[in-house]
């Protein structure tokens, strides 16, 4: 039936052209044949454009629309040729399928690109593109300009961050201290400079009122840091109590709209201490210029009164009543000279005749008139370093300097003692003048005299020097045997200093010029320089600020780490807490109520075996004789060389090991 139906389509036996229709009129035949011709040939066009296009463009989206419009467009163009063909040959039937084949592609394309039509709407148009275009292009100069905005933010913060190191180093190495406060007066920085010179870390200071570190500052703390702020010299306050001379210098700025104040803080504690010296050294030129000129002007009347006195004793002969009188004037007016002759030599103004000296023959020599002098209950000893020790001084004018100090020691020592008379070859280097301007640094004699007797309290030994002071009664002391031994000294080019602590005792030394007998000053520098080094941690612990000072220089000079502290409380405190710490090195007299060999003792509870290395101005002998010491231990008497430090800090190490 189906076969029947196509024939029945196909036959076209029983139709007529559709050229009939149009009766056979040339004009309108050809219009219908060119008409569809070219509609033909635009619709087969269509097709192969868009088969082209699919295939070249494999990016596109729902590429199977483009073949079923192709297919449908084709369907198209071939029913325009079938109407041309229509026109002479009647196959109405084919052209029927051709049309309804057109149909069916024509509804399923439609029916397909309806649904379709929602997403191809979302394909942005040129117009959109261009829009995105330059939203891209706008964004793409916003992206660059927001790089080289990052980039120069960041070379900012490069610069920031090292502008920031530097001066955080700068604050932190500063030799000064340095710090901040806001208009509370509250401390916002605290350098480490500032922690070595309050005795504070940064940590305990950071928040609070900077009159913490000014005197008194907890009854007047407004009054206190408004004086801290305003500059100049004032007063610091250490943790531990003790007080320092400081000068403070100060800026004020403004951070994030708040007024700040920056403050640098200077030790003026040795600068302080030179004044003092100077001062001194400057009273004494000025007594001793006075004293000197006195003496000249009073030896001329004693000149008179002594003669005088003679010649009426001649005179009076006859009359030895009276002539007791005239003798009693004669000794008093050589008292007199006697005292003058002190007054000159404390002015300098005496002459003195230097020539070489073997200072051991010398001691040797006064050993034998001391014993004669002194009393039965005062032992004599002598001590020499091995080598030759020859000063250069005025022989006469050392032998009464010996004979005057002696005989104070004997006075010191009422129930009798032990006085011991040593010399050696020393060298006073640019530590020792820093704490002595007057003093020149070079090669010495040392010739010490050393008492176990009752000792100077710190006032008393600051004045002993001065002419005219004295402990002693009155009648009993004139006051002017030291200040002879120290004019004497001066004279020479020479320098004094004392050592003394109350209940142990008094060391005086002399330290004279050293003759040049063909030794050179290089064999002392090539001691300093083969002094042995090391690189343990050693703890320091020493009252005198500038004594400390200088030890730690020292001692880092030589290659070690240093750990200070400023009595036996702190250097106990310190071992606790620094496990590291290898060597105790102390001095024997401290305040606070815990002298050096009790330190010692406490340390070596806490570390077993621990190396101690004791400093005194007294040598070991005298200690042990006084009990104060042990005869094993480790004593660097003060005041000691580069050289001899160095020497015995490592004494100190092997005693330890022999002793573990």
């Amino acid at each position: 039936m189906m076969w029947a139906f196509f024939e029945r389509l196909l036959d076209s036996s029983m139709l007529s052209p559709h050229g009939i229709c149009l009766l056979w009129e040339p004009e309108l035949i050809w219009l219908h044949v060119v008409s569809d011709a070219c509609i033909a040939a635009a619709y087969f066009s269509i097709p192969f454009a868009l088969a082209i296009l699919v295939t070249k463009r494999r990016d596109l989206k729902f590429g199977w629309v483009y073949w079923a419009f192709a297919i449908f467009i084709m369907a198209c163009g071939l029913t325009h040729v079938l109407s041309i063909y229509t026109l002479w040959v009647p196959v109405y039937g084919i052209e029927g399928m051709v049309k309804a084949a057109t149909a069916v592609a024509s509804v399923v394309t439609a029916g397909a690109l309806w649904p379709l039509l929602p997403k191809i709407l979302t394909i942005p148009s040129p117009f959109e593109l261009r829009q995105v275009q330059a939203a891209l292009e706008e964004e793409e100069i916003k992206s660059r300009d927001a790089t080289l905005l990052l980039q120069q933010v960041s070379d900012a913060q490069r610069a920031m961050r090292e502008s920031v190191a530097r001066l955080t180093a700068i604050v932190e190495t500063a030799v000064d201290g340095v710090i901040l406060l806001d208009a509370q007066d509250r401390i916002l920085l605290f350098n480490p400079a500032c922690e070595r010179l309050f005795g504070y870390s940064a940590d305990e200071v950071m928040g609070r009122n900077v009159g913490m570190l000014m005197p008194a500052a907890g009854t007047a703390p407004d009054s206190h840091a408004r004086h801290f702020a305003t500059a100049g010299e004032a007063i610091g306050l250490r943790q531990d109590g003790s007080t320092f001379p400081m000068d403070v210098s100060v800026g004020r700025t403004r951070q994030d709209g708040e007024l700040i104040f920056v403050g640098i803080v200077h030790d003026l504690t040795a600068r302080k201490l030179t004044e003092q010296q100077l001062q001194q050294a400057q009273k004494m030129e000025t007594v001793g210029q006075l004293s000197g000129g006195i003496a000249h002007d009073f030896n001329n009347l004693l000149t008179v009164i002594i003669g005088n006195a003679e010649h009426l004793s001649e005179q009076l002969k006859a009359r030895p009543d009276l002539r007791r009188f005239s003798e009693d004037i004669c000794q008093s007016g050589e008292r007199g000279a006697e005292l003058t002759q002190r007054l000159l030599a404390f002015s300098r103004r005496q002459l003195l005749q230097p020539q070489t000296i073997d200072c051991r023959g010398l001691l040797e020599s006064m050993f034998k008139l001391l014993k004669r002098t002194l009393r039965e209950d005062i032992e004599i000893r002598t001590a020499s370093r091995p080598g030759t020790i020859v000063a250069f001084a005025d022989r006469a004018q050392l032998e009464s300097a010996v004979l005057n100090l002696a005989l104070n020691a004997q006075d010191a020592m009422p129930a009798g003692g032990h006085l011991t008379l040593s010399t050696e070859l020393t060298t006073l280097d640019d530590d020792y003048r820093a704490l002595h301007p007057e003093v020149a640094s070079g090669s010495y004699v040392l010739i010490s005299i050393t008492d176990d007797g009752e000792g100077m309290m710190p006032e008393v030994t600051r004045r002993a020097f001065e002419p005219f002071f004295t402990t002693k009664e009155v009648g009993k002391g004139s006051g002017l045997g030291l200040s002879m031994v120290y004019g004497f000294a001066k004279q020479s080019n020479g320098h004094v200093s004392i050592y003394s602590e109350p209940g142990l005792g008094t060391t005086v030394r002399i330290y004279l010029p050293r003759a040049d007998i063909g030794s050179s000053h290089a064999e002392l520098s090539d001691g300093e320089d083969a002094a042995p080094r090391g690189y343990e941690t050693i703890l320091i612990a020493e009252d005198d600020p500038f004594v400390r000072s200088s030890a730690i220089r020292r001692v880092e000079a030589l290659g070690y780490r240093v750990v200070a502290a400023v009595n036996g409380k702190e250097a106990l405190q310190q071992l606790r807490t620094e496990p590291g710490i290898d060597m105790l090195f102390t001095d024997i007299v401290m305040p606070g109520g815990m002298s050096g060999w009790e330190l010692a003792d406490q340390a070596r509870r806490i570390r077993p075996g621990l190396p101690v290395l004791f400093t005194s101005g007294y040598a070991l002998e005298t200690l042990v004789e006084q009990g104060h010491a042990h005869a094993q231990a480790i004593v660097l008497t003060k005041p000691y060389r580069k050289v001899e430090l160095a020497q015995r800090l490592r004494d100190a190490f092997a005693a330890a090991v022999v002793t573990s």
